[in-house]
C-alpha cells in the first residue's frame, strides 16, 4: 500500500485468491483474473474473467471436487493449504534451474558511461548510504564507492572528471587503486563520478548482496549472516549454525534466512530464532513485503509464502517456466523475472496472488526498482539489455530500454538520484546511466 493507504493502480483493495489445484510437480492455478492481468498470449485490454493456467502451455479445467474446496477457501484462508495437491516430501525438480543466458558480444555501444572493472557478481546502492557496494565474482571481496552526484553524460565527461583513480572524499587522503579501475579508460563512452573507494575482504563466500539497516549491506556467507558497514568497511556476523542461501531484512529489523536444508528462519539481530518454517522443497531466495515472507525455489520454479506462525508453507504459484529473480517493492509486490519464459511476473502476498505477466525480452535476470518513478528495471541477458517498466496502472508499460555492457548480470538503483548501475560479470565493466540521461531518452 501506498503511504495514503491506497493500492496502486490496477491493485483492487481486497485481491483475489489464487487456489492450488492438482498437477504434477506443481498444482495448477486457478486465477481470478482483474482488469490489467496480462496472460501468456493474450493482448488488448483485459475484462475480468476466470481461468487455469498450469504447467506447459496446455490449459486445464479445474476438477469438479476442487470446486467445492474453492469455494470453502474463499470463506477462510486457513482453509487454502488444505485444499492444496502440494507435497512437503516432493522435491523432484521440475527442471534444471535456469540461469542467465550466455550474452552475445556487445554489438552497441553501452548507454551512459563505463569504467572498467573486474567481474561483477553483485551490485547494490546502499539505501540512504550514498554508496554502491560491488561484489566481486570471488564471493569475498567487496569495493564500496562513494557515490558523488553524477554530472557526466555519454562520450562527455563532468568537468575534472580526469585521471587513473577516484578522486578523494573531502578531507580523507587519496584511496590506493583498488576495485573498478581507471574511470576515463581509454575505449570507454563516459566518466562515471566516484568518490572514496575502500575494498573489504568479507570472512566467507557470498553470492548476493541485500539491503539491511541504513549503510548496511548484509550477505548470507555459510553458516552465518555478514553485517558490512559501508561507512568504515567493519564487518560483523550473526551465528546462524546452517549453510545459508539468502537473507533479507523485515521491516521490524528481524531477519528472514534461507537455508540450504530448505528451512527458512526467522531471527533477531542477535541471531535469537523467532520462527522456523520447515516442509519446503526448497528456498533459494527470500522476501520480505510488510509482515508477509516469501521464498523462491529455483528448481521447482515456484513462489510459496510462508505460515511464519504456524512455521509451515503456505500458498505455492507456479513462477513462470524458469525463474532466477526475486525482489520486493513499495507497495508491497513481489517482482519475479521468468528467464526461461522472458516475462516479468508480479505478485501480492497475503494471499499470494499472480497480478501481472509480462513479456520483457530475452532472458530476463537481474531486477531493481526505482521507487522515485516507480519503474522496475530488468536486464536481458541475451540481448545485452535493460528495460524499464512503469507499473502504475496496473498494466506493465514499457518506458525505456538501453544498451548494457556485456553479461548484465547485477543492476541497482541509487535512491538519492535514480541513477542506475549496471554490472558485467565477463569483466567488461560497470556501467552508470543518469537518471537525467534516461529522462532525456539518451
Amino acid at each position: 500500500m501506498a503511504a495514503d493507504g491506497k493500492a496502486p493502480a490496477g491493485l483492487p483493495d481486497r485481491p483475489v485468491v489464487h487456489l492450488p489445484g492438482t498437477g504434477d510437480d506443481l498444482p495448477a492455478v486457478a486465477v481470478e483474473r482483474t482488469p490489467g492481468w496480462t496472460g501468456a498470449g493474450e493482448t488488448g485490454p483485459r475484462a475480468s474473467r476466470t481461468g487455469v493456467t498450469g504447467r506447459g502451455a496446455a490449459a486445464r479445467r479445474f476438477p469438479a471436487r476442487r470446486i467445492g474446496c474453492a469455494f470453502a477457501a474463499v470463506a477462510t484462508v486457513g482453509l487454502l493449504t488444505g485444499c492444496s495437491s502440494q507435497h512437503a516430501d516432493d522435491k523432484v525438480p521440475a527442471a534444471a534451474p535456469a540461469s542467465a543466458a550466455v550474452s552475445p558480444p556487445a554489438a552497441r555501444t553501452p548507454a551512459g558511461s563505463v569504467i572498467t572493472a573486474a567481474p561483477i557478481a553483485a551490485l547494490l546502492a546502499v539505501p540512504g548510504g550514498g554508496r554502491l557496494a560491488e561484489l566481486d565474482t570471488d564471493g569475498v571481496t567487496v569495493h564500496l564507492l562513494d557515490l558523488a552526484p553524477s554530472t557526466g553524460t555519454a562520450g562527455n565527461p563532468a568537468p575534472g572528471a580526469t585521471g587513473s583513480a577516484p578522486a578523494a572524499a573531502p578531507g580523507s587522503a587519496a584511496p590506493a587503486p583498488s576495485g573498478p579501475a581507471d574511470p576515463a579508460a581509454p575505449g570507454t563512452p563516459g566518466t562515471p563520478i566516484f568518490g572514496a573507494t575502500r575494498t573489504v575482504t568479507l570472512p566467507a563466500k557470498t553470492a548476493a548482496l541485500a539491503p539491511g539497516a541504513p549503510g548496511e549491506v548484509l550477505a548470507a556467507a555459510g553458516p552465518q549472516i555478514l553485517h558490512l558497514d559501508t561507512a568504515t568497511g567493519t564487518v560483523r556476523a550473526t551465528a546462524i549454525g546452517a549453510d545459508t542461501r539468502a537473507v533479507a531484512r523485515r521491516a521490524d529489523g528481524t531477519l528472514a534466512v534461507a537455508l540450504a536444508d530448505h528451512r527458512v528462519l526467522v531471527v533477531a539481530d542477535d541471531g535469537h530464532v523467532l520462527h522456523t518454517v520447515t516442509g519446503l522443497t526448497g528456498a533459494d531466495s527470500v522476501a520480505a513485503a510488510g509482515d508477509a515472507v516469501t521464498v523462491l525455489d529455483l528448481a521447482q520454479t515456484s513462489l510459496t509464502e510462508l505460515d511464519l506462525g504456524h512455521g509451515r508453507a503456505s500458498l505455492a504459484l507456479r513462477a513462470g517456466t524458469g525463474a532466477t529473480g526475486l525482489i520486493a517493492d513499495h507497495y508491497q509486490r513481489l517482482l519475479v523475472t521468468d528467464t526461461a519464459g522472458g516475462a516479468l511476473l508480479v505478485y501480492t502476498p497475503d494471499p499470494l496472488v499472480l497480478r501481472q505477466r509480462f513479456p520483457v525480452g530475452s532472458s530476463p535476470y537481474a531486477l531493481a526498482y526505482d521507487q522515485r518513478s516507480e519503474t522496475v528495471w530488468v536486464t536481458l541477458t541475451g540481448s545485452n539489455e535493460v528495460a524499464g517498466f512503469d507499473l502504475s496502472t496496473g498494466i506493465p508499460e514499457e518506458v525505456g530500454r538501453y544498451a548494457t555492457v556485456r553479461q548484465p548480470d547485477s543492476v541497482t538503483i541509487d535512491d538519492r538520484t535514480g541513477d542506475m548501475f549496471v554490472g558485467s560479470a565477463t569483466g567488461d565493466g560497470l556501467q552508470r546511466i543518469a537518471a537525467d540521461d534516461r529522462k532525456r531518452g539518451q
